[in-house]
């Protein structure tokens, strides 16, 4: 997994992975947000949507955390070895937007992901150990978190977003 030197490293990969992932729903019509191709997991609506839950799981654990809240994770009445409901609950939460409505929903909430980073001393977005949420078998300090959530996904989507364009003759 890549790993980084400091916050604002993470910041401006994230941000970075983030414009070209999100420039690449600028050219599909909202009439086909929904079109599902057989070689493709997702739909574009899907995909925005399954990214919005994620990056607001995250800031949720968080807020939730600091309030003094336990944090059951991925979600309550999800498993991490049943993740498939938890994406159908994204797609249903988000999927009645619009692309342009669940895009600038999806920008927000990167910005503010990136304001939480951005206040955190170094320590704690880079050392196990620092959140109970983040706190698993594996020790992963938040930054993994953070990374396998957005930048990650933000450069593997925007393949299969471009592969799904050119499904749909968007891309020739």
């Amino acid at each position: 997994m890549k790993t980084y030197q400091d916050k604002a490293e993470l910041i401006q990969a994230i941000q970075n992975k983030y414009q070209k992932y999100i420039a690449e729903f600028a050219e599909i019509p909202e009439s086909m947000k929904d079109i599902h191709f057989e070689t493709i997991d997702r739909s574009p609506s899907e995909n925005l949507s399954y990214q919005l839950g994620w990056i607001n799981l995250l800031l949720k654990w968080e807020r939730l955390e600091q309030r003094g809240i336990e944090v059951i994770t991925p979600a309550i009445g999800h498993k991490w070895n049943q993740l498939g409901k938890l994406y159908l609950n994204f797609y249903q939460q988000y999927g009645n937007l619009t692309l342009d409505e669940q895009g600038q929903q999806l920008t927000l909430a990167v910005n503010q992901l990136c304001a939480w980073l951005n206040g955190l001393p170094e320590a704690t977005i880079f050392k196990p150990q620092q959140r109970k949420w983040a706190t698993t078998q594996a020790q992963w300090p938040i930054y993994k978190w953070v990374h396998i959530n957005t930048v990650a996904p933000f450069s593997n989507f925007r393949t299969k977003i471009r592969k799904w364009k050119k499904l749909s003759h968007l891309i020739k």
